[in-house]
């Protein structure tokens, strides 16, 4: 059984609190391993370290930090099936998607890496005879990330590479479900350093865990950071927000979502089905911008639902090495229950369950593929998120009705539209309220794009050279000769 302390100071350290979280395999419910509850003095630990640490790495040189992300990257490579198994033992992810995961992560440090040299001052003109007015981007200071339990891994990542590349020391705490795969990886930078592999000065990168309402409170309000990057729940990110604001300090959140599909009559269906249905059952629908509603013009409803509750039925999920797999466990009991409570809820106020709708036997707390129509559109299943396999599915007739329900949401974060109109989808590109719109194909973002959220979906965003720009200040400097 594994069993980590807080990484700090480039090792593990011994939480200054003995308390500790057992880690569950969702698919046989065994305890694979232990990591600290944490505390305010682990918090703190980490936060001075991280300040200590950040005004000399601003300044090393870009080219040396850029290296450093490298490193990072060939230490995945070098480490990967550990880290994949890793991976699908903490989460119950199918073997393919944690594969990809792994792998996605060391391209994301390559791909940030190579932004090293992207970003750009500007001379502004001046109304005072021998001034120059230079804008200058400085790093914003302390980053503090708080990654997901869905997809910890990669987000981590996302947390610390932007940063470290703009000068920024980062202090990540991992989500107290899924840790592990995260303090695997630090144990082998932990190693890098000692054999020379990697130049990472101690306290430029903390990792540690614990929960929100200690250790995560104690980050978010302390006065050290400079930005506070979270992804995760609506509630969170305002307790976030809350605690942030006595500091005045800099939040980019990335929360939930409610994601609508539009289906026009002149759309691919198989095409259509093949990608809601992939959107909806990754990872066991435990995605923020999974497909959460599809909305299907009248003309071709009873063709799409067809369509669409076969390919639903036909997907097989089990264990994350079961052949031919496509998802597994949901990542706990209370997952679980708040899938079947929003199913029975809906069919309880008028909803018809179309195909699956109960737990069902088997490795872990799974689910089966579920879809519902006939619910309203004021619902809580229409309305809330389900983050797992089930989704409600509405008829419409127009366009402009299929914008106004798309667009009846308090979130904003991801859409898509099935149509081969080039007019529906130049309408869809201001339209469509949401931070990002898939068209004819499935949902999930690129990391050279821009993941931002509307609405309670978030504020700011992550990924390609916008996600880097999260991580400076600007300065404006005034040079008069």
């Amino acid at each position: 059984m594994l069993s980590f302390g807080q990484w700090i100071n480039n090792k593990d350290t011994p939480s200054l609190d003995s308390a500790t979280i057992e880690v569950e395999n969702p698919t046989d419910h065994s305890i694979i391993g232990t990591v600290p509850a944490g505390c305010a003095a682990d918090a703190e630990a980490a936060l001075q370290s991280a300040k200590k640490a950040q005004v000399s790495w601003a300044k090393v040189p870009v080219s040396q930090r850029a290296k450093v992300l490298k490193d990072f990257a060939a230490i995945i490579r070098e480490n990967r099936e550990d880290l994949i198994e890793c991976l699908i033992s903490e989460q119950s992810k199918v073997e393919g998607l944690a594969t990809v995961e792994i792998d996605a992560v060391a391209t994301y440090y390559e791909f940030y890496a190579g932004l090293a040299y992207s970003w750009e001052g500007e001379i502004l003109q001046s109304d005072n005879v021998g001034e120059n007015i230079y804008i200058h981007y400085a790093p914003i200071g302390v980053s503090v990330g708080i990654c997901p339990w869905n997809f910890p891994f990669f987000v981590m990542a996302r947390k610390i590479a932007p940063a470290l590349l703009a000068g920024c020391s980062v202090v990540v705490k991992s989500s107290e479900l899924t840790p592990l795969t995260a303090f695997k990886f630090m144990g082998h930078i932990s190693k890098a350093i000692e054999a020379g592999k990697v130049d990472l000065p101690p306290g430029v990168v903390s990792v540690v865990t614990g929960y929100g309402h200690t250790m995560g409170e104690a980050l978010c309000s302390s006065p050290i950071p400079g930005i506070i990057s979270m992804t995760g729940s609506v509630a969170t990110g305002q307790a976030i927000m809350r605690n942030a604001a006595a500091n005045m300090c800099k939040v980019s959140l990335e929360l939930g979502g409610k994601a609508p599909c539009i289906v026009m009559g002149d759309a691919d269906l198989d095409k259509a089905v093949d990608a809601i249905v992939a959107s909806r059952v990754i990872f066991s629908g435990q995605v923020c911008n999974c497909a959460e509603r599809v909305y299907i013009q009248s003309s071709v409803y009873d063709a799409f639902v067809e369509k669409f509750v076969a390919k639903m039925k036909s997907v097989k999920f089990g264990a994350p090495k079961d052949a031919g797999v496509e998802y597994c466990s949901l990542i706990n009991k209370d997952a679980l229950t708040k899938v079947q409570g929003m199913v029975d809820r809906a069919v309880e106020a008028g909803a018809t369950v179309l195909c699956g709708g109960a737990p069902v036997e088997g490795p872990g707390y799974l689910y089966p593929p579920t879809v519902i129509s006939g619910a309203a559109q004021d619902s809580e299943i229409m309305q809330k998120e389900i983050f797992g396999p089930a989704i409600p599915i509405a008829k419409f007739e127009t366009f402009d009705e299929a914008l106004e329900l798309a667009n009846d949401s308090e979130y904003g974060l991801t859409s898509s539209l099935f149509t081969n109109d080039y007019r529906l989808i130049e309408r869809a590109r201001t339209e469509l309220l949401f931070g990002e719109t898939y068209i004819n194909r499935f949902h999930f973002e690129t990391i050279q794009g821009f993941h931002a959220g509307w609405r309670k979906s978030g504020i700011g965003g992550a990924d390609g050279k916008h996600g880097l720009m999260e991580y400076f200040n600007t300065k404006v400097i005034y040079v008069q000769q």
